[in-house]
């Protein structure tokens, strides 16, 4: 998934807490981008305005602290990936029980991948 480096400045520039330098977001990992670059392309398809993204992702951060989060910027994208989920079934998209189903196949598919090596979501891997 390529990251539009514009949409990517109008995302940070929306959302205030989003990890960041001066050229951008920044991402600890790669799944972290992934994430954020399907936040990109499914408010780009309008499924969702940034102020529905931006509300639904405050309240996973909310959620999380008064479960004990302590809120050092570490699980940041953790809470984005969380809202993306809720997300996607509020708005009809997948419930959660596919979800869980994507969720459980991608988890087999890198317990089978040698580190290093991309993740590749096959067939098998939803067995």
């Amino acid at each position: 998934m390529t990251l539009d480096p514009a949409a990517a400045r109008r995302a940070a520039d929306a959302l205030p807490g989003l990890p960041r330098d001066a050229e951008g977001p920044v991402f600890g990992a790669p799944w972290e981008a992934q994430a954020f670059a399907m936040t990109l392309a499914l408010h780009a398809r309008g499924l969702f305005t940034w102020g529905e993204w931006a509300a639904m992702l405050a309240d996973e951060i909310k959620r999380a602290q008064a479960a004990g989060d302590p809120d050092t910027g570490e699980t940041y994208y953790r809470h984005w990936l969380a809202a993306l989920e809720r997300m996607v079934a509020v708005k009809g998209v997948a419930d959660s029980g596919t979800l869980a189903r994507y969720r459980d196949a991608w988890d087999h598919a890198a317990d089978r991948t040698p580190h290093g090596r991309p993740i590749v979501l096959a067939p098998e891997d939803f067995d």
